[in-house]
C-alpha cells in the first residue's frame, strides 16, 4: 500500500534530500523535495532524479506525483505564510 510514509522514505534512501513533505489521498499524491542535487539541473532533470529514486514506484503503485524541486537556497528563499 502506498502512503505519505512509504514514499517519503523512498525519496530520502534514492536522493540526498535536506526537506521532503509528501501528502495525498492515495491516488493523487503531491511532493516538496529539496536536494543540492537539483543545482543547476532544469526541472526535467530534478523530475528525473525523483524518478529514479522512486524506481518501479512510478509505474506500479504511484500513479499520479505532483512536485515540486527545490534546491535548498530556492527552499530558503521561498515566502512562508
Amino acid at each position: 500500500m502506498v502512503t505519505p510514509e512509504s514514499i517519503h522514505a523512498s525519496l530520502v534512501k534514492g536522493l540526498s534530500c535536506e526537506h521532503v513533505e509528501v501528502r495525498g489521498d492515495g491516488h493523487h499524491w503531491e511532493a516538496v523535495i529539496v536536494s543540492a542535487e537539483f543545482a543547476g539541473l532544469s526541472r526535467i532533470k530534478q523530475h528525473q532524479l525523483v524518478y529514479a529514486a522512486l524506481g518501479d514506484r512510478m509505474r506500479e503503485e504511484i500513479h499520479a506525483l505532483s512536485m515540486q524541486t527545490l534546491t535548498p537556497e530556492q527552499w530558503a528563499e521561498r515566502p512562508r505564510g
